[in-house]
């Protein structure tokens, strides 16, 4: 019988600080006027039961197995960023379908 652990960097983010941390990022290291990539953010009506933040409690993973974050949610934040800007050949193969379509062609087999 397995365990289920949610796991997390013990704080929390409203949708918009993220989306303004990772703005302020990306014209970091694009080299882009400061605020450049906020002012591109549109702002549209909330669906029903929108979800404002995302909190995720990490306890019981942290107290049953000793397991906790090994950099903060910025620098984790930072690296992923970097890791895209690094792949964007691979990037590109995920958003233009053709990465779908390799999967769909090879599952459809089995």
């Amino acid at each position: 019988n397995g365990e289920t652990y949610n796991i997390g960097g013990f704080n929390e983010w409203t949708n918009i600080d993220l989306i303004k941390v990772l703005c302020t990022q990306m014209d970091e290291k694009l080299g882009r006027e400061k605020g450049s990539s906020e002012k591109l953010i549109t702002y549209v009506k909330d669906r029903p039961g929108h979800d404002r933040r995302y909190a995720i409690d990490a306890t019981k993973i942290n107290k049953e197995l000793g397991w906790a974050p090994s950099v903060t949610f910025e620098e984790g934040l930072s690296i992923t960023i970097d890791w895209y800007l690094s792949n964007a050949k691979w990037l590109k193969n995920v958003t233009s379908g053709t990465y779908q379509e390799y999967y769909d062609d090879m599952y459809s087999k089995r």
